[in-house]
C-alpha cells in the first residue's frame, strides 16, 4: 500500500510538471549569482538575508556537507592518513590509474566522438563511456594528495567538470540515442557519485574557492534535474538504478534547493521498484551475475547509508531487500569464502571466482550479521573507505564470525542450484545455473545448464569472467568455454549483436528456455533435473541430471533423441589429459589433488582447444539418434585417491560399476552400488531376494535397503508407475521427477 500511495504520489507531480523542481533547468548549468533564488523558504528565512554573498552561500554547503556525508571533510587529512596506513598499496594504484587519465585527456577534454587522445590515437566508444564516468577522476583526486597538493591536479578536476559544462551548453556531447550519451543514466549517475567523493576531498583546500564549490554544487543540480525529467518512468536494469541511486544521494545531501524534495520521492519510488521487480523473491538479482549482483548492493548501499546518517527512515522492504542481498552472496559462496562466476562478471578477465569479502564486509557493518562477518574482511575495500563512518571502521576490530550452516540451496526463482559438501576448505561445492530472465537477459551468457564447482580449494571446474572491450567477447559468453551438452556446431546463444554504441558489449538476441523439472535434496544424494529449447531449431530433444552422491562425487548424465542422426558433445573447461582415450579426462593441481572426469558409456573422441591460456576439452559421440553420457566428475586429493587407470573397472569411492546384487534388466542398463545402496540407470525391473520392482518405462532409480525396508527415489525426467511385488503381494506407485517411495517389510 505504502508503495501505491508513493506512486500516485509521484504520478500526480510528474503529470503536473511540478514548477518548482523543474525550475532548476536539466541542460544549463546554474550561475553562481542565481543559485541563492532556488534555495527553499526554509533555508532563505534560516540565513535571515534576502541577498546571499558568494561566500556565505559556499560557507553554508561546507557547513551541511561536513554534517551529511559519509565523512566529515574537516577530518581528511587525518582520514587521508589512516587511509594510507590501512592501504599502503594503494599508492600505486591511484598514481597509475591517475597519470593514465592525465596523459590522455586534457583538463579541457571533449565529450563527442570522433576525437583523439592527447597522442593522436583516436579515443573509441567504450573509453568515451569510462570518461563519462570519471572514475579516475577520483584517482587524480587521491594524486593530489600524494603530490603534496600539488594545485595543478586540483585544478585539472575544476577544468575538466567545467569542459562538461561548456559541451552542455553548445550541444557538442554524446546525446543518449547515439548509444554513448554522456547523461546516460548510467554514466551521468557514476559521475555524480565521483564527485561529490572529490568535491568533499577538496572542500578544506584554499585553490578550491567559493566559486569553485558552488560551481560543482549548481552541476551537480543540473545533473540532478536531468536525472529527474530523462527517468519518468521504470525501467528494468542497473543503469537506470545507478542514476537513481545519485538522484536520490543529490537531493538528500542539496535538500536545500526547492523541489529536490520531488527528486527524493522519485527517486525511491522508483528505486523501490526496481527492488520489487528486479531482486527476485529467492534473494538474487534478476540480471543472475554476481557482478551486477554486487553493483546493485552498492547502488542500495549509497542511498540507504547517507539517508540513515540524514535522519530518513529507510522503510523495512528496503532493508529486507538489501539484507536478501547481502543473504544470496553467502548461499552460493564456495568454502574459500569466494563466489562462482556467473554470466557478466567482468572485474578481473578469465578470473575463476569472484571475490565477496568486500562486499560483506558492507552487509556487516549495515545488519550486524555474524554470517556477513564470517566472509568480512577486518577492512573495508579501499574503495569503500569514504563511505562508512568511523564509527562503523571500529566495528571491524572484533567481528563477530559465525560459519554459515547451510549445505545445498536453490534460488527457484533466478534458476541457480547450489550443492555443497559443507564449509571446511577441502569440502565440494558445485553451481548449476538454469534460468533466464524474461525481460533482460543480456548479461547471461551461453550456459544453460552449465555446471562448475569447487574442490580441495581449487575451482576444477571452472567458468570464466569477460571483458566488454576484449575482442573475444563472443567466445568467452559462449558455450564452448561453458560447461554444458551441445549438438552438432550449434552453441546455445545464437544472434550475437553488439550495442548501438560500439563499446563492446555484446548480447544474444536468443538463448535456450529452461525447465527445472525436479531439485531434491536427502541424506543419501542431491539431485538437479532441467531441461532447455536450445536444440529444438535441428529436432533435439534434451534434458541433464546431475547427481550429487553425498560427500563422493557428481554424475552427470546428458540425454539426447531424435529422429534422424546427430553428433552429441559434452563440454568441459580446464587443462587435461586423456588418460584412458577418449573415455578418461584428468586434470591434476599443483597440491596433487585432481580432477578425473570418467565416461561409464563407450564416447568416440574427444578434442581440444584454448584461447586467452583457458583450454577445454569436447568429448563426442558421432552419427547417433540417441544417445545418454554418463559422466563422472570425481574430485581427488592425492595420487592413491584418483580413479584407477590400470583397473578395467575401478572402483570410485567405494562404488562398484555394475556390480549390483540386485537383477537388473533393460537395454543398456548400468548400475553403481555401494553396500546397501545402488544407482541404476536406464532400468526396466529390480530383482532380489523375492522382491520385484517393475517400472512403466526405461528409469534411472536410486534404492537403498533399509532396516525397515526399501526406499526408492526416481532421477528421471519422466513420471513413471512402479509396481512392487512381495510375497505374492503387489503394491502400484506413481512417481514423480526426484522423488522417493519407501516400503516397509
Amino acid at each position: 500500500m505504502k508503495l501505491i500511495k508513493q506512486l500516485g504520489f509521484v504520478l500526480v507531480f510528474g503529470l503536473m510538471q511540478n514548477l518548482f523542481s523543474q525550475n532548476i533547468p536539466a541542460y544549463r548549468v546554474l550561475s553562481i549569482d542565481e543559485l541563492p533564488e532556488y534555495l527553499s523558504k526554509k533555508v532563505k528565512k534560516e540565513l535571515g538575508k534576502n541577498a546571499i554573498s558568494e561566500a556565505e552561500l559556499a560557507a553554508y554547503f561546507r557547513t551541511k556537507f561536513s554534517e551529511r556525508y559519509y565523512f566529515n571533510w574537516k577530518n581528511i587529512d587525518s582520514r587521508f592518513e589512516t587511509y594510507n596506513n590501512l592501504y599502503p598499496e594503494a599508492e600505486a594504484k591511484h598514481t597509475e590509474r591517475a597519470l593514465d587519465h592525465l596523459n590522455k585527456y586534457p583538463d579541457a577534454t571533449q565529450w563527442a566522438l570522433p576525437f583523439n587522445y592527447q597522442n593522436g590515437e583516436p579515443v573509441n566508444a567504450y573509453a568515451l563511456r569510462h570518461l563519462a564516468r570519471q572514475h579516475k577522476m577520483v584517482d587524480i583526486a587521491y594524486y593530489y594528495f600524494y603530490q603534496n597538493k600539488d594545485v595543478q591536479y586540483l585544478n585539472y578536476f575544476k577544468n575538466q567538470l567545467q569542459s562538461l559544462n561548456v559541451a552542455l551548453e553548445a550541444g557538442k556531447y554524446e546525446k543518449i540515442k547515439d548509444g554513448n550519451g554522456v547523461y546516460e543514466a548510467f554514466r551521468s549517475g557514476y559521475r555524480v557519485l565521483n564527485w561529490l567523493q572529490i568535491h568533499n576531498m577538496f572542500l578544506g583546500e584554499e585553490a578550491y574557492t567559493d566559486a569553485d564549490q558552488l560551481t560543482t554544487i549548481a552541476t551537480l543540480l543540473q545533473h540532478g534535474a536531468h536525472l529527474y525529467q530523462d527517468n519518468p518512468e521504470f525501467h528494468p536494469g542497473n543503469h537506470q538504478t545507478r542514476g537513481l541511486s545519485a538522484l536520490a544521494m543529490i537531493s538528500i545531501l542539496l535538500r536545500d534547493f526547492e523541489g529536490t524534495d520531488i527528486w527524493y520521492e522519485h527517486a525511491m519510488s522508483l528505486l523501490e521498484q526496481h527492488l520489487a521487480k528486479e531482486i527476485n523473491d529467492d534473494g538474487f538479482q534478476f540480471e543472475r551475475t554476481v557482478h551486477y549482483h554486487m553493483s546493485d548492493i552498492g547502488n542500495y548501499y549509497y542511498v540507504c547509508q547517507l539517508a540513515q546518517l540524514s535522519g530518513y527512515t529507510v522503510n523495512d522492504f528496503w532493508t529486507n531487500k538489501l539484507n536478501s542481498l547481502f543473504g544470496s552472496l553467502t548461499k552460493i559462496a564456495y568454502p574459500d569464502k569466494s563466489a562462482p562466476v556467473l554470466s557478466d562478471d567482468t572485474d578481473n578477465p578469465w578470473g575463476e571466482t569472484n571475490n565477496i569479502s568486500g562486499a560483506l564486509t558492507l552487509g556487516y557493518l549495515l545488519f550486524d550479521d555474524p554470517e556477513f562477518g564470517y566472509f568480512a574482511n577486518s577492512t573495508v575495500q579501499s574503495k569503500m573507505f569514504w563511505f562508512v563512518t568511523d564509527e562503523q571502521l571500529n566495528m571491524l576490530d572484533n567481528i563477530t564470525s559465525e560459519a554459515p550452516m547451510m549445505k545445498s540451496v536453490s534460488f527457484p526463482t533466478t534458476g541457480i542450484y547450489v550443492v555443497r559438501e559443507g564449509w571446511n576448505p577441502d569440502d565440494k561445492t558445485m553451481v548449476i545455473t538454469a534460468g533466464l530472465d524474461k525481460d533482460k537477459p543480456d548479461h547471461q551468457h551461453g550456459d544453460m545448464l552449465g555446471i562448475q564447482f569447487m574442490a580441495y580449494g581449487k575451482p576444477m571446474l571452472p567458468n570464466y569472467q569477460v571483458r566488454y572491450s576484449l575482442e573475444d567477447l563472443e567466445l568467452f559468453k559462449n558455450s564452448m568455454t561453458k560447461n554444458v551438452a551441445l549438438v552438432d556446431d550449434e552453441l546455445q546463444g545464437k544472434q550475437y549483436t553488439s550495442n548501438k554504441g560500439g563499446s563492446g558489449f555484446g548480447k544474444f538476441k536468443k538463448l535456450p528456455q529452461p525447465k527445472t523439472i525436479a531439485w531434491e535434496t536427502n541424506d543419501n544424494l542431491d539431485l538437479f533435473v532441467g531441461s532447455h529449447d536450445g536444440f529444438k531449431n535441428i529436432a533435439v530433444d534434451y534434458f541433464r541430471q546431475v547427481i550429487y552422491l553425498r560427500d563422493d562425487f557428481w554424475i552427470v548424465k546428458d540425454n539426447f533423441s531424435s529422429a534422424i542422426p546427430h553428433d552429441y558433445k559434452q563440454v568441459w573447461q580446464g587443462h587435461y589429459s586423456q588418460e584412458l582415450a577418449p573415455n578418461m579426462l584428468r586434470a591434476t593441481f599443483s597440491d596433487a589433488s585432481g580432477l578425473d572426469i570418467y565416461q561409464l558409456q563407450q564416447v568416440d573422441e574427444v578434442a581440444v582447444s584454448g584461447k586467452r591460456g583457458k583450454q577445454w576439452s569436447v568429448v563426442s559421440k558421432k552419427d547417433q539418434k540417441s544417445y545418454n553420457f554418463i559422466t563422472v566428475l570425481y574430485p581427488y586429493k592425492g595420487y592413491d585417491n584418483r580413479v584407477d587407470e590400470m583397473q578395467k573397472q575401478p572402483k570410485l569411492k567405494g562404488w562398484q560399476i555394475n556390480n549390483s546384487k540386485w537383477n537388473a534388466k533393460g537395454e543398456d542398463v548400468l548400475s553403481l552400488s555401494q553396500d546397501a545402496k545402488s544407482l541404476f540407470f536406464s532400468v526396466q525391473s529390480l530383482k532380489q531376494a523375492g522382491k520385484v520392482l517393475e517400472f512403466s518405462s526405461a528409469s534411472d532409480v536410486f534404492v537403498v535397503k533399509t532396516k525397515e525396508g526399501l526406499s526408492v527415489q526416481l532421477l528421471s525426467k519422466n513420471q513413471v508407475s512402479c509396481e512392487f511385488e512381495r510375497d505374492k503381494e503387489s503394491k502400484r506407485i506413481l512417481l514423480k521427477p526426484g522423488a522417493t517411495f519407501k516400503l516397509s517389510f
